[in-house]
């Protein structure tokens, strides 16, 4: 099951479960897109290739 927020009328949607392990969250506009900071690691890399490289 999943959890919706609702901030200054953007809508975020978060897995309760991966939620609960990456509290506390983060999520910052910077003009130029969304940042989302959080307590799990996920390594290096780029987030869009989905391995650890994207060489």
């Amino acid at each position: 099951m999943d959890d919706v927020f609702d901030f200054n009328g953007y809508k975020f949607i978060a897995n309760k479960d991966l939620l609960k392990q990456a509290q506390p969250v983060t999520v910052d506009f910077s003009g130029m897109g969304f940042q989302i900071s959080s307590n799990l690691s996920m390594g290096g890399g780029c987030a869009s290739c989905g391995s650890g490289s994207c060489g």
